[in-house]
């Protein structure tokens, strides 16, 4: 597995500071974005996630602090840490995720390419593994 890293453009001036920049529909995401979310006041330690989705891709990026997120293909496993603003992870569908809240204050930012829609989520790991089987046998 090869989580894919993006690196988010950034343009940085010493008196005013960073701004960071991306845009989605194929010139920096490989989606529109329909919906943006993001978590925080996050106790140190928690593990929060522990889904896949069927249809959804993700970008995840922290723009304070420091989250690892843990992915799991149904094959391979990996961990990628979240901690500086200039770092995004895309999550492509039917991949299991869970993120683990590293630092006090941290926030994890989500840019998603669909509405909200619970039928989209698999919240049962047996359930997903069965997903992945059964979508390896279609053509």
């Amino acid at each position: 597995m090869n989580p894919r890293i993006i690196s988010i453009k950034n343009i940085h001036d010493e008196a005013e500071g960073d701004l960071s920049i991306f845009e989605g529909s194929g010139h920096d995401l490989p989606f529109a974005i329909k919906r943006i979310y993001y978590i925080h006041h996050v106790p140190v330690g928690t593990v929060r996630g522990g889904h896949a989705h069927k249809q959804l891709t993700q970008l995840l990026w922290c723009p304070y602090g420091s989250i690892t997120i843990l992915l799991d293909d149904g094959t391979d496993k990996a961990e990628v840490k979240l901690d500086t603003p200039t770092k995004g992870l895309i999550v492509e569908h039917a991949m299991w995720r869970e993120m683990r809240w590293e630092q006090e204050g941290s926030v994890l930012c989500v840019a998603a390419s669909e509405f909200y829609d619970e039928s989209d989520y698999i919240r049962d790991y047996a359930a997903f593994q069965a997903y992945v089987k059964q979508q390896a046998r279609l053509p």
